[in-house]
């Protein structure tokens, strides 16, 4: 067995197996194609795993408490929840529909953190109910809406603040989330986020613990990071000494970028851990503040690289003197972000991973999309119908954004660990469209 030698290709974890297939984790991926069909997304648990711990190891130094939550967005599923409560993380959820299966998992309700910009009267109802760790509070209509349900209930619940800091990554404008003009948050200069502190002064059942920001994902430096933190220290300090108020956490978000291609260059984890916490304890230390605990919000970055889809390829075009297109059998319906973000991948034909890279080609979906395009200008070995394209880092916001587009199917999802794979979610079949579906005979005599 010999490891991936291109760098351009390599992704960890892989091997290329006798037989030249493309192995994940000690699975051969031409057998899971044929065992459980394409288009197939697959789960490296192993490589999750990793990534979890290192973020752990990462922080460790700190003084006070830290808290990694998984921002379930990116990929959630019964089977992920349930091994990401033995792995003793938080959770971020954005939806009722993720809070029902992190409890349907048995996830402890209170590791898990509630977002959104629009959640509704039920679903705080729900986050309540289930006695859930802390709401992140997003505007003030929720924050009405808080105030009431938790005096109802006579319930308390732990929420943070999340501030618009005016501050914006280096990334896709469609993924930043930090700057004035933002549907997030609170905003900070125009004294938002003030007058929610003071709000919640009033409110008997609410204790606001702490600030949240994020900046945005797939960020690729520090600085970001530490400006968001020294903003937001500076005016917990002022609201310290107005109010009373104690920040006693401080969630720096998630956003840490991943390799999707060889143009991208990620900071170890540690790096920005370093960043982050030294940013925290200068600040303190200035500002003759208590070290907050650090909360972080890694989804990409744990899930991204860990995923794989594998594809079946059909039909092929050849503009002569332009480009050769290849068709796979799915596309922008399992994989939004080409069409979305302008997203890029790399990948290879799993059934013959080593030998000499002959074609460029351009990979299509099979929606009828003219924009349906996974990968512009791709080097492969002699690409034939019937072989199989795995795509690399696809673990993050591909199954979770998958929609029916043409009625297609949603794919399967397999979870692969050291030799092993077993199915997480089942292949969508025809036959289940039908469980929404209403015949118009209801309606006629």
């Amino acid at each position: 067995m010999t490891n991936i030698s291109n760098e351009s290709r390599l992704m960890e974890h892989m091997a290329v197996t006798p037989e030249n297939h493309l192995e994940i984790s000690g699975v051969d991926s031409v057998e899971l194609a044929e065992t459980y069909g394409t288009p197939l997304y697959v789960y490296d648990i192993s490589l999750v795993k990793k990534k979890i711990k290192a973020f752990k190891d990462a922080f460790r130094a700190y003084e006070n408490k830290t808290q990694v939550a998984y921002a379930s967005k990116a990929f959630s599923s019964l089977a992920l929840y349930e091994m990401l409560a033995e792995e003793d993380v938080s959770l971020d959820v954005v939806s009722g529909g993720e809070l029902f299966l992190a409890i349907k998992a048995d996830f402890p309700a209170e590791r898990i953190h509630f977002h959104g910009n629009n959640k509704s009267w039920q679903e705080l109802d729900e986050a309540i109910d289930h006695n859930i760790g802390c709401i992140v509070v997003d505007n003030f209509v929720e924050l009405s809406m808080l105030k009431e349900l938790t005096q109802s209930k006579k319930k308390q619940m732990d929420v943070l603040i999340r501030v618009t800091p005016g501050v914006a990554a280096h990334t896709h404008e469609y993924i930043t989330t930090g700057q004035e003009d933002s549907k997030f948050g609170f905003d900070l200069s125009s004294n938002q986020a003030e007058q929610a502190i003071r709000e919640l002064q009033d409110a008997p059942y609410l204790t606001v613990i702490g600030l949240h920001a994020h900046i945005g994902s797939q960020i690729f430096e520090v600085d970001g990071y530490q400006a968001v933190i020294a903003k937001l220290m500076t005016k917990a300090k002022e609201w310290e000494n107005k109010y009373g108020f104690s920040l006693s956490v401080l969630n720096a978000g998630g956003g840490f970028g991943i390799r999707y291609t060889q143009e991208d260059a990620p900071l170890p984890l540690s790096t920005y851990a370093d960043a982050i916490m030294a940013a925290v304890r200068d600040q303190s230390h200035k500002l003759e503040m208590d070290l907050p605990e650090i909360w972080i919000e890694p989804g990409r970055s744990i899930v991204g690289e860990a995923g794989t889809s594998l594809y079946t390829i059909g039909t092929e075009k050849s503009i002569p003197g332009v480009r050769k297109y290849i068709s796979v059998d799915g596309g922008m319906a399992d994989n939004i972000r080409p069409a979305l973000y302008q997203a890029k991948y790399t990948g290879v034909l799993a059934n013959k991973v080593n030998g000499e890279k002959t074609e460029e080609v351009s990979v299509a979906g099979k929606a009828c999309e003219s924009g349906d395009m996974l990968i512009w200008d791709l080097t492969l070995t002699e690409p034939a119908q019937d072989d199989i394209l795995a795509v690399f880092s696809t673990g993050a916001y591909g199954y979770s954004m998958a929609s029916n587009y043409n009625r297609l199917p949603r794919p399967a999802v397999v979870f692969v660990e050291e030799g092993r794979h077993a199915l997480a979610v089942k292949r969508e079949t025809y036959t289940d469209f039908l469980n929404l579906e209403v015949s118009r005979q209801q309606f006629e005599g």
